[in-house]
């Protein structure tokens, strides 16, 4: 039975990508992803669990360079609840997982949001300060824009991120390197200012995908959309044309909801044998 991941990480060059555990969510397949309708998980039953649910990691992706240690996502925070219909999320793992690694909160110099939607920022603040009160803070403008002032219950909280953030807040943009081998990589749908990063050591790259995938099932389903994609045509644009470009094999991906194991590679198609008639003479 698939569980959620596990700590892990990837060695690139003189560069270290760790995934920690902050919880996980347990979520109605179908709910989360309408397109799938009622009989597309039968042939991706291998990533539910016994009660047909589908297993989703959350958590946060340590990058370590000489000299920089860099968060990427803060999970959920320390929080146990349930939304019926759609799912379970438990969390609140997260600082233990980094005190595991040898690193004290204020020891971070760095906090790049993927996007803001309240899964990825649970840790941003405790008790009406920032967490990782030396690291810088970024994240793209548009997503800023997406969600200041709001009080969505799928975005950050107003008093325990938004009003943090809001002296701190710096925005990145496309193409734009954040530490030496890591750079901001565009990839918007899923919200507007959505971004993923492309962390590159020795010979190999990997990208730390955020949510344009919440399961390996997307790999090969890239057109079921996620129930809160912000614009679901743009994001299956953006899955789809990221994957086409996943298909080296120098290249590996990690995301953060994968369920087993954050980081893999995806697999070019392979054409299957089949019996093409002749028409009779």
């Amino acid at each position: 039975m698939v569980q959620p991941a596990a700590r892990a990480a990837v060695r690139l060059g003189d560069t270290t990508v760790t995934f920690l555990p902050d919880g996980h969510a347990r979520v109605v397949p179908a709910a989360a992803f309408p397109a799938s309708g009622p009989d597309g998980w039968a042939r991706h039953a291998a990533y539910l669990d016994p009660d047909g649910r589908l297993p989703i990691s959350i958590g946060s992706f340590l990058v370590r360079t000489p000299g920089r240690a860099i968060l990427v996502d803060l999970g959920l925070g320390a929080v146990d609840f349930a939304v019926p219909g759609l799912a379970s999320f438990r969390g609140g793992a997260l600082l233990d997982a980094l005190a595991a690694e040898g690193l004290r909160p204020d020891e971070i110099d760095t906090v790049v949001y993927t996007h803001l939607h309240h899964d990825h920022v649970g840790w941003t603040s405790r008790d009406g300060r920032l967490t990782f009160e030396n690291a810088r803070h970024l994240v793209a403008a548009d997503e800023w824009k997406r969600w200041h002032g709001t009080s969505e219950a799928i975005g950050p909280d107003p008093d325990a991120v938004q009003a943090p953030l809001a002296d701190r807040i710096a925005f990145v943009a496309d193409g734009e390197d954040i530490a030496p081998g890591l750079r901001v990589l565009a990839t918007p749908g899923h919200t507007p200012g959505h971004l993923s990063l492309v962390v590159t050591g020795g010979d190999r790259r990997l990208i730390i995908l955020g949510d344009v995938m919440h399961c390996q099932v997307q790999v090969s389903e890239s057109a079921w959309a996620f129930r809160f994609d912000d614009d679901p045509e743009q994001a299956a644009a953006t899955r789809e044309r990221l994957l086409r470009e996943l298909e080296d094999e120098r290249t590996l991906v990690a995301g953060g909801h994968f369920a087993g194991t954050v980081f893999g590679r995806v697999l070019p198609p392979v054409a299957r044998r089949a019996f093409g008639a002749l028409t009779a003479a």
